[in-house]
């Protein structure tokens, strides 16, 4: 199976909320999300659990933790092959639902513009 190309949502205003989201982790929880997103780009629609997992309304979540802490990555497909990461959260017991729809919206927009709200990362290993 061909790689999945993932790409990182962009806001109206160039900031790219994974990225500034990631930037305030330690550095360790940061190396397991990169990690999840490089193993998101090999497997896209075929990563399952305990790696990835389905929420709601066309929104998943990759999965990681550290310390006890458990990072999620919000995340959606557009078309087979190509992946579009809207942000990243700490939870608690589960994804709060104010973050699903946070990455809902993030999808409508997308879809509307994609070349507007697309951020291609140089590296993301």
């Amino acid at each position: 199976m061909p790689t999945t190309e993932v790409v990182f949502f962009k806001e109206d205003d160039d900031i790219v909320p994974l990225l500034d989201w990631l930037g305030r982790l330690p550095v360790k929880a940061r190396d397991k999300c990169l990690a999840r997103l490089v193993r998101l780009e090999e497997l896209g629609h075929e990563l399952r659990r305990p790696e990835a997992d389905y929420l709601r309304d066309a929104i998943y979540e990759l999965r990681a933790t550290h310390d006890g802490i458990h990072y999620r990555i919000l995340y959606f497909f557009s078309g087979r092959a190509f992946v579009v990461v809207s942000h990243g959260i700490m939870k608690e017991r589960r994804v709060p639902p104010i973050e699903i729809e946070r990455a809902m919206e993030r999808k409508m927009r997308f879809e509307a513009d994609p070349g507007q709200h697309t951020f291609r990362a140089e590296s993301k290993k």
